[in-house]
């Protein structure tokens, strides 16, 4: 939300200039609010974890959201019962005529195929063309945001030799006046990962269109947006739960799948003990998009 102070003082001009919104009275008074609507579209098997984990960081806001949960038609998930989702889930084609302030593309556990096999690929690619008309701003996440790469830039992904799963220390790259995404996040910060592709860094900074605004050695480019932040591309997961990480590792394990620890994770050999160093950025990321898409969404969608 912003701040209402008066025009005249030193500190409107000075945040003003670092992007943080603030108003003078006369537009506070005037302005007209109403709810936020949110999209997600949730293409995890595990739907239940990650919508709530999801609306536990959109939740953390004073702003009022509304959400509204997607699935896809040409493709119904085996891990969810269909009665939940005929209760909870709309469809693409129910939704496709309204607009929205912003979307949610999860990720998908589907790495290992090329994108035009994936079974709901024609579908995700008309949901993706329709968010740039429909969407104020879209936030897609690890698979998510590298079939969105691959789709709107071109960008491959590639796969990696061992599977990329941990904690990783990620570097925010600055910008003056800051991003408005990254404002107030630690130039150094954590996030999770858990993915066997990646995309090339090369190539998302060959293309003018693009803006990096995080990086890790290990990981590689992290978080990513267009020019008018209408996209954002996050390649980790921000917004997972303490023991997300855990339940995957258990689960590989007891299917009898090569893995290893996640890095950086347990803080001791018992794999009980975990270091949860990403939530505040995750909810500072949150926060900062909500805000932003605030300030930016036309009144009347």
């Amino acid at each position: 939300m912003p701040i209402v102070i008066d025009r005249n003082i030193p500190a409107f001009s000075v945040l003003q200039s670092e992007r943080i919104v603030v108003m003078d009275r006369e537009r506070a008074t005037s302005q007209d609010i109403r709810p936020i609507e949110i999209a997600v579209l949730n293409l995890m098997p595990t739907k239940k974890e990650t919508e709530t984990q999801f609306m536990r960081l959109l939740s953390n806001s004073p702003l009022q959201v509304n959400i509204t949960l997607i699935h896809t038609q040409s493709y119904r998930s085996r891990n969810t019962e269909a009665e939940y989702l005929d209760r909870f889930y709309q469809s693409f084609e129910t939704v496709k005529a309204r607009r929205f302030d912003g979307m949610i593309v999860t990720g998908a556990p589907v790495e290992d195929l090329p994108f035009s096999e994936v079974a709901y690929w024609e579908e995700l690619v008309r949901l993706f063309d329709w968010t740039k008309t429909n969407v104020t701003s879209t936030i897609f996440i690890c698979w998510g945001a590298m079939a969105a790469l691959y789709h709107f830039y071109g960008i491959r992904k590639y796969p990696l030799r061992n599977k990329l799963f941990g904690v990783f220390v990620h570097h925010k790259e600055l910008f003056d006046p800051p991003d408005p995404l990254m404002r107030g996040i630690s130039d150094e910060f954590h996030m999770c990962h858990s993915r066997h592709s990646t995309v090339r860094e090369s190539d998302i900074r060959r293309d003018a269109r693009l803006r990096v605004l995080a990086t890790s050695r290990r990981a590689g480019a992290s978080v990513v947006c267009n020019a008018d932040h209408s996209q954002v591309f996050v390649l980790g997961h921000m917004e997972y739960d303490r023991d997300t990480l855990k339940k995957e590792y258990e689960r590989d394990l007891n299917k009898g799948l090569e893995i290893r620890r996640p890095f950086c994770y347990f803080t001791d050999r018992t794999d009980n003990a975990i270091n949860m160093n990403w939530s505040s950025t995750a909810n500072l990321f949150y926060n900062n998009w909500l805000n932003f898409v605030y300030q930016t969404t036309p009144y009347c969608l």
